[in-house]
């Protein structure tokens, strides 16, 4: 919906300048294009960037309560603040707008902090209690909407994205080298750290009051439960009852006052929300795929089958290895970070594509992580059951011989050797790191690290903490195994989805919605037992049951592609050399990360195919795109195509 951002002062007689509130909206005018708003009161103001959806005449933000001493900057939307407008409006709240902002400050008025129990939606907001001269900030329960903040002895700043907070006076950018071993082993940070030195994630499901001495309070109000499994429902139950909540998330999701579309990839998820949307709607929809001009990367044929089987409005663009690798460092500008995924730019693609149609998409994120959707989840448990068997009959010098000579033989090629890899031969089955984390997200692994990073960063006790964030989850979490996969993946790789997905289509200027995010879907979904989730490797099977009437066959139990981009291939060209370059220039080596004759070592066994490292040399590459666009301030300049 927008983008929001504030400053709070705490030095005694400071105050916040409304020049310095519209330079951070500035910075992110992509995500509100509609509209500008600001309000100040002493050392305290707020802004916001709006792309008007609902109550396009009245919306405008910030936005009061009825005799201006609460105010707030909201992006989001909530979509059940019809009935709770009903119930406010029955206790006294008088309502000027017919927005779903208002709901919220009239919540807060009656409920406080505990009003986010009782929102149904996506939302991150910022609330200035002039009467208890208190902030409260809030973030939803699974993190579909960013919030990010800076904290010190004289102020607090916060903002939609990071630019946003850098863009205040006084605030500066600098790497925290203490991040270099989770990114490197997943590409992500699990916990409330960024990239960034001193700026910090408000977490899923958490919100935060600030007074105007700079006293913070920081409480999770929501975690996903876990009940035990119901091995009397029969599976009929779940099929029906998930349906029926999964159409009445779709129903509502549709809350707007502008035209809506749907991104269709053509696997089961956007597949069910289209079909469900035009249930719905009994009216064709907009649809929008994107796909490579490289055939075998490309799922735009299974799009189609849909969008032909749903009679959709149905569009279509193309990525090319030019598109891709001119428009990268633009899109690092935008996610503030570097990049995880490749399928991060074609997202940018297809929503600008949609964005020439629509103001708002419907997606099918979330449902892979709440669903066991992912190959790995079944895998990953037949993998643990075979490894208790092997671990009881060989003895342990024996394994561990085996494990050496999957990883380091000659005699085995780079494509057999990445298949062994993920099995419980190649893995160390007491070591929940290796067995998982390692066999299905990490590219250098803890052990790889050590090899890699220059003295300098091992001196300062970096090493040994890339498993540290997600590991706390995994411990935390209860249940069946595969329960407690999806809790840990939700808590984690989710998040990063989420942001991946927010980050590309705001920079498009669309707002994009996940239903199967539903925070009541999602406690059902991932509580349904494991027998049931399943289908041999497949998962989603109580989904695709509850969508047969709606799909043909042929997608719903076609293979997972999990929409591949052709970066390996493109590695076995040119690009090779010209990434190889830049990534060993004098500016990138002086930064003093990484031993270069690891860096060399690893595109030599790229080249020759002993080791595949196409996700090694991406997250390399990613990292020093971003220290030049994000922390030098480089133009964002597109990367060669060949070498010089």
């Amino acid at each position: 919906m927008c983008g929001i951002t504030g400053v709070m002062q705490f030095r005694g007689g400071a105050r916040v300048e409304p020049e310095t509130l519209r330079q951070m909206c500035a910075a992110m005018v992509h995500r509100g294009p509609d509209d500008e708003g600001i309000y100040t009161d002493g050392s305290v103001g707020i802004g916001m960037r709006r792309l008007s959806i609902v109550d396009l005449a009245t919306g405008h933000q910030p936005l009061s309560n009825e005799d201006g001493t609460v105010w707030i900057v909201f992006n989001g939307e909530i979509y059940n603040h019809a009935a709770l407008r009903e119930q406010l409006q029955a206790r006294g709240h008088q309502y000027r707008t017919h927005s779903d902002t208002e709901t919220i400050i009239h919540l807060y008025e009656e409920y406080g902090p505990d009003c986010v129990q009782q929102l149904r939606g996506m939302f991150a907001f910022a609330i200035w209690d002039a009467r208890r001269k208190r902030l409260f900030i809030a973030r939803d329960r699974l993190g579909i909407k960013p919030l990010y903040y800076q904290l010190t002895s004289q102020q607090m700043v916060w903002g939609s994205e990071i630019k946003v907070i850098l863009a205040c006076p006084g605030t500066g950018a600098q790497l925290d080298r203490t991040v270099l071993p989770e990114y490197l082993a997943f590409g992500y940070l699990a916990g409330e750290q960024t990239f960034y030195s001193g700026i910090r994630k408000l977490m899923p499901g958490h919100w935060m009051e600030v007074d105007p001495s700079g006293q913070v309070r920081i409480e999770r109000y929501w975690d996903l439960p876990v009940t035990p499994s119901e091995r009397s429902r029969p599976e009929s139950y779940y099929v029906q009852t998930f349906r029926e909540m999964l159409e009445q998330a779709v129903s509502s999701h549709l809350m707007s006052d502008v035209p809506l579309g749907v991104f269709l990839s053509g696997g089961v998820d956007s597949s069910a929300v289209a079909a469900l949307m035009t249930k719905i709607r009994r009216a064709p929809v907009e649809t929008f795929s994107v796909g490579y001009a490289e055939d075998a990367y490309s799922e735009l044929p299974f799009a189609q089958v849909v969008a032909k089987h749903l009679n959709s409005l149905h569009h279509e663009v193309l990525v090319s290895q030019q598109d891709f690798f001119d428009t990268l460092p633009h899109l690092i500008w935008h996610e503030d970070e570097p990049i995880v995924w490749p399928s991060s730019i074609p997202l940018y693609f297809v929503a600008q594509l949609a964005h020439e149609r629509v103001k708002v998409v419907l997606t099918g994120e979330g449902a892979d992580e709440t669903l066991a959707g992912y190959t790995r989840y079944a895998f990953t448990l037949k993998n643990a059951a075979w490894d208790r068997i092997y671990r009881h009959i060989i003895p342990g010098a024996i394994r561990s011989g085996i494990r050496s000579s999957i990883a380091d033989s000659t005699w085995i090629s780079a494509t057999i050797r990445r298949k062994l890899s993920h099995t419980f031969l190649a893995r160390n089955g007491n070591s929940w790191a290796s067995f998982y984390f390692d066999n299905f997200f990490s590219a250098f692994s803890e052990s790889d690290q050590a090899g890699l990073l220059t003295n300098e960063i091992l001196k300062e006790g970096t090493a040994g903490t890339a498993y540290q964030n997600v590991l706390e989850y995994w411990e935390h979490s209860s249940g069946e195994m595969l329960q407690r996969l999806l809790y840990t993946d939700i808590k984690t790789y989710l998040v990063e989805l989420l942001m991946k997905q927010d980050n590309m289509s705001m920079a498009a200027s669309i707002e994009s919605r996940v239903p199967f995010l539903d925070h009541l879907l999602v406690e059902f979904a991932t509580n349904i037992p494991q027998n049931l989730q399943l289908g041999g490797f497949a998962g989603k099977r109580i989904l695709k049951k509850a969508v047969e009437d709606l799909l043909p066959h042929s997608i719903l139990y076609r293979p997972k592609l999990g929409f591949p981009t052709p970066w390996s291939r493109w590695l076995a060209g040119p690009q090779l050399d010209v990434i190889r370059k830049l990534l060993l220039e004098p500016r990138s080596m002086e930064r003093e990360l990484f031993q270069r004759s690891s860096v060399e070592r690893l595109f030599e066994e790229h080249r020759s195919a002993y080791r595949d490292h196409s996700d090694r040399i991406w997250r390399l590459l990613n990292l020093e795109l971003w220290h030049r666009v994000c922390l030098e301030k480089e133009d964002h300049q597109p990367i060669a195509a060949t070498a010089d």
